[in-house]
């Protein structure tokens, strides 16, 4: 998939910014361009050790919440935490959960069903709690919407509200609602996740109870705020620097076991490890089982006992990632006859695992770069789950369909809804018309924003250290990435079990860089055969005492001069080549990769990019059918093609004319 590059450029401010700061140019051009453009303003971003905690009682309800748990500690009443189960809603339950047991509270928590009972407060089950001697019920990572439930409440036991979703119009009518983005909340951070939001409760019960300011526990914050993909920004940058560093030092005997299953044991705990790593597990005690599990190994106080539900989580996620991929590869099985011209994707499967299809959904995202919906059946209702792109709100998008839905809900990147089986065509068609009507061809092109064009051979260790100060990435602080265009790797080999990596050398003679590039290791034969523009970003490699610089690559793509569409001469020899391969069954074996080099080697040279327009061409003139296996079948024309015929070749054609 080809990326479009949005290049930085080098202003006079970053340059004045570094200098400064007393920092490499870079890293104040860095700076500049994510509008911290004061000093003062870099150097909180880069040093949040030094940063105040916001003052908790900020938070409109906040002393009124913290004195009624108080109350409830010392008269011994039955505290209920009604959490999520997401790894926030794990987080955030656990955090508040041992500390109003350090209190010497009576406390007990309530995580509903994924599958059974769904998102939010549940009526049967605060009924329940109610009945069972609870007079007081706090929710985590929750609540916001559930005015109704809350309502249905009155009098049964007291409701303190604590979420960092975005309210509706009307709050719940709770004994203390606490929410930074309430409207008349005065917090001055407004992006904590709900972990976050239990911190600054717990902060403040601390400070009325023992007038102390409470820090600890940011293992378990850190592990909530970086898992709920929040901004690491601002507070939440001060919560996750410290709490890395304290999953890396002594963590909780819970996220030590989760650390050491991972097989991270002994590395510097980054946003990265937690959330392709500890995250991925601990979710899939909520997607596949209960996300008691996953509560129950953060509360755990002995290494042998969390070493064991660790296990337990780790085997689960495997089952989760079986899953997963079983669900994607149904789902690209059905996506067949995609080309360039399809606007969406929506898929639907009978019984489908519903903790999994937002996972595969994202998965679609990021191979196709369409808005994409995957749907499980349900009886006689679909309920799916949405991802988008750039460019289209997906919310607004549902909403444009809502007559062809039961529900739905969501916000501009991610969404869920539930309709009847007989109108999937009818939302599917709604859907696609939508998205059509609100995207170009050029939308469906990613882009990649590039901080500067530097050669990996220039980069020096000090240089990559100096960058490592704006970690811990996230969302609203991605890893910087840079590119160089136009580079031919000097050696390129697979690496992995099954060959599934890439291992470049990107350098020059005098100065050797690798490049890594993560399950693409089928260029190993192919990319020292074409220039290509690498976008990547620089690392350290430490091995056997020594260190060097590696470049982690994010993408590579064929370079411009590379980029050639195929005029009729092209495709007329790759037509040739593809029947000569075809043979008489016309089952050509090779993937995209292969095709282009043999080509190369008979034809003469021809990039993937050419190749792959001229495939996804006959793909459109229904020539060529991918085969579930990998390759191709090849179906002769029975009669004349006319390439007009094909939307890849007449939207090149209209374009060439436009010009």
């Amino acid at each position: 998939m080809l990326k479009e590059w949005i290049v930085r450029a080098e202003t006079a401010g970053g340059t004045a910014l570094a200098r400064e700061l007393g920092t490499a140019p870079i890293i104040g051009q860095i700076l500049w361009n994510r509008g911290l453009q004061t000093a003062e303003a870099a150097r909180a971003f880069l040093h949040p050790e030094d940063e105040p905690y916001c003052d908790p009682f900020l938070m409109m309800d906040m002393e009124r919440a913290a004195h009624r748990i108080l109350e409830a500690i010392h008269v011994g009443e039955q505290i209920v935490v009604y959490g999520d189960y997401d790894v926030d809603g794990m987080t955030s339950t656990t955090l508040l959960m041992k500390n109003i047991r350090a209190l010497g509270g009576m406390v007990s928590y309530y995580i509903p069903n994924r599958f059974t009972e769904g998102y939010g407060l549940n009526g049967a089950a605060l009924r329940q709690i109610a009945a069972e001697g609870c007079g007081l019920l706090v929710t985590v990572d929750c609540g916001i919407s559930s005015a109704d439930v809350v309502a249905q409440m009155d009098g049964a036991m007291d409701i303190i509200i604590t979420d960092h979703h975005l309210p509706g119009a009307v709050l719940p009518p709770a004994y203390a609602v606490i929410n930074p983005h309430r409207a008349d909340c005065p917090y001055p951070f407004k992006e904590l996740a709900g972990v976050g939001v239990a911190f600054k409760l717990v902060q403040a019960l601390w400070q009325l109870e023992e007038e102390r300011l409470y820090a600890d526990d940011l293992d378990i914050v850190a592990l909530g705020t970086v898992a709920d993909l929040v901004p690491l920004v601002g507070e939440n940058r001060k919560l996750v620097q410290a709490g890395l560093l304290r999953m890396t030092e002594r963590s909780s005997p819970g996220i030590a076991a989760l650390v050491r299953v991972s097989g991270c044991e002994g590395k510097a705990i980054n946003t990265g490890i937690v959330g392709f790593q500890l995250a991925p597990r601990l979710n899939a005690a909520g997607r596949i089982e209960t996300a008691r599990r996953g509560v129950e190994l953060l509360t755990a106080e002995d290494a042998h006992a969390a070493d064991r539900i660790a296990a337990e989580l780790n085997a689960l996620n495997t089952e989760r990632r079986d899953l997963e991929q079983d669900i994607l590869t149904e789902a690209e099985s059905m996506l067949g006859g995609f080309t360039p011209d399809v606007p969406a994707i929506v898929v639907a499967g009978e019984d489908w695992n519903a903790g999994v299809i937002g996972i595969v959904a994202s998965r679609l995202v990021e191979k196709y770069y369409r808005p994409s919906i995957v749907l499980t059946r349900q009886g006689d209702v679909y309920k799916g789950s949405c991802r988008s792109i750039a460019g289209l709100h997906m919310y607004d998008a549902l909403a444009a369909c809502r007559d062809t839905l039961i529900q739905f809900g969501g916000h501009a990147m991610a969404a869920g809804l539930t309709l009847e089986c007989n109108r999937l065509e009818d939302f599917r068609c709604a859907f696609a018309n939508y998205v059509n009507t609100h995207l170009n061809y050029e939308d469906f092109t990613p882009k990649i924003s590039i901080e500067a064009l530097v050669a990996p051979a220039d980069w020096t260790i000090p240089m990559v250290e100096e960058i490592a100060l704006l970690e811990p990435y996230g969302m609203g602080n991605p890893r910087p990435i840079f590119g160089v265009r136009d580079v031919r790797p000097r050696t390129a080999t697979a690496i992995g079990a099954d060959g599934k990596h890439l291992r470049m050398e990107v350098g020059t003679r005098e100065k050797r860089v690798a490049a890594l590039y993560w399950n693409y290791g089928e260029l190993a034969e192919l990319v020292t055969e074409e220039a290509s523009d690498l976008a990547y970003t620089p690392s350290i490699n430490e091995w056997q005492g020594m260190r060097s610089v590696q470049c982690m690559a994010d993408s590579i793509m064929p370079a411009a001069h590379e980029r050639i569409f195929p005029d009729r001469g092209i495709l007329k020899a790759v037509y040739a080549f593809l029947r000569e391969l075809g043979g008489a069954d016309g089952h050509i074996p090779y993937s995209t990769v292969a095709l282009t080099r043999r080509f190369s080697r008979k034809m003469g040279h021809i990039s993937r990019y050419t190749m792959d327009c001229a495939l996804c061409i006959f793909r459109e003139l229904g020539l060529l059918v991918p085969r579930e296996q990998g390759g191709w079948h090849f179906i002769p024309p029975e009669g004349r093609l006319e390439l007009m015929d094909a939307p890849t070749f007449r939207r090149h054609e209209e374009r060439k004319g436009d010009m």
